[in-house]
């Protein structure tokens, strides 16, 4: 019904700079807000950055002045440029994404998650 799928993780050395992707597809009427997380082993899923529709973001304290949120409606993606990158940051990243699901009859709302994408940044 609705996919959404990560991309651009790898490995990187401490202060380098990636930038992952996330879009949604399928049956969408329209995308609400969109969101990072992460997860590190042993430790909870926790928020990054958050992007409303109208382009509203708020981020983590880790990483704010870092990284940058931003997203192309027209495209259902949304990215997140990482810099200076640190050890801290190893974790696998997952895309959430406040969809407002097409029917044939009345739309609803709902939250969709990547798989995750794997960011490992070495020392």
């Amino acid at each position: 019904q609705v996919q959404v799928v990560e991309s651009g993780g790898g490995l990187v050395q401490a202060g380098g700079s990636l930038r992952l992707s996330c879009a949604a597809s399928g049956s969408i009427f329209s995308i609400n807000a969109m969101a990072w997380y992460r997860q590190a082993p042993g430790e909870p899923r926790e928020l990054v950055a958050g992007i409303t529709s109208g382009g509203s973001t708020n981020y983590a304290d880790p990483v704010k002045g870092r990284f940058t949120i931003s997203r192309d409606n027209a495209k259902n993606t949304v990215y997140l440029q990482m810099n200076s990158l640190k050890p801290e940051d190893t974790a696998v990243y997952y895309c959430k994404s406040r969809v407002v699901v097409r029917t044939a009859l009345v739309p609803y709302e709902s939250d969709y998650w990547g798989q995750g994408t794997q960011v490992t940044v070495s020392s």
